[in-house]
């Protein structure tokens, strides 16, 4: 009777401790996880702007063609905006007279790398030529050094973040995705563009489809009391 009681009450201290390890373990796992985020998005990356203020950006990714940036900087231009291109060092080299038009119509320019690699998987060295070989040509054109870089399709690396820092990026991701590169829909996309908190970066491409929201994207954050400004104004609080 007694050595049954006895196992009955080992296993039940047994099970205890195990249980209370398995809590410590999930407990580290969670700050770390925590801790890992938090660095992340403070430490030269940057998810959205400064919360403290009614700011959102539109940011626009240009990797491809020339077909729709026409309207969407006519819309730009007819609602008195300025924001953030993103460019591809590839697409340039196509159009660097659209790359200068974006830039002398006070837009302000990223780097968006140069063959739409994805950073993540780029060695130290790889990431370096990427960024500084479409900084070097973006300067030929409009002698700007630029500082923003948003890594095609969001994919980037701790190597990533470094070695942006060391050429005088912050690395930039986005808060709010159109997803309008995928779905080309004008509704859908208005509706995702227009969901919007203080502090949001949006993310758009120059589509068909995004041109013709355009306006009403504009109208709505406007409605709703945001202004619209650059990514750099947005993430360093930097307003007028």
């Amino acid at each position: 009777m007694k050595t049954r009681k006895t196992k009955t009450l080992i296993s039940l201290l047994t099970n205890s401790i195990i249980a209370s390890m398995l809590i410590v373990v999930s407990f580290f796992t969670l700050t770390n996880q925590t801790r890992s985020v938090f660095l992340i998005q403070t430490d030269g990356v940057y998810y959205s702007g400064n919360t403290n203020n009614a700011c959102v950006s539109l940011m626009v990714n240009v990797y491809w063609g020339n077909e729709y940036l026409q309207q969407m900087l006519e819309t730009f231009k007819e609602y008195q905006i300025t924001t953030t291109f993103f460019v591809g060092g590839s697409w340039v080299a196509k159009y660097p007279d659209l790359l200068l038009q974006i830039f002398n119509e006070g837009h302000e320019i990223g780097n968006h790398g140069f063959n739409h690699k994805d950073h993540d998987k780029l060695s130290y060295s790889e990431n370096e030529t990427e960024i500084k070989t479409n900084h070097n040509l973006v300067k030929s054109y409009t002698n700007i050094d630029m500082t923003l870089f948003a890594p095609p399709s969001g994919a980037y690396s701790t190597t990533t973040v470094n070695v942006a820092k060391s050429l005088g990026y912050d690395t930039i991701m986005w808060s709010k995705d159109t997803i309008d590169w995928r779905d080309h829909n004008v509704s859908l996309i208005t509706q995702r563009a227009t969901n919007v908190k203080n502090g949001d970066l949006i993310l758009l491409h120059p589509t068909k489809e995004t041109a013709s929201a355009l306006p009403d994207i504009i109208e709505s954050i406007l409605n709703k009391g945001f202004k619209i400004v650059t990514v750099s104004e947005n993430i360093y609080g930097n307003i007028d």
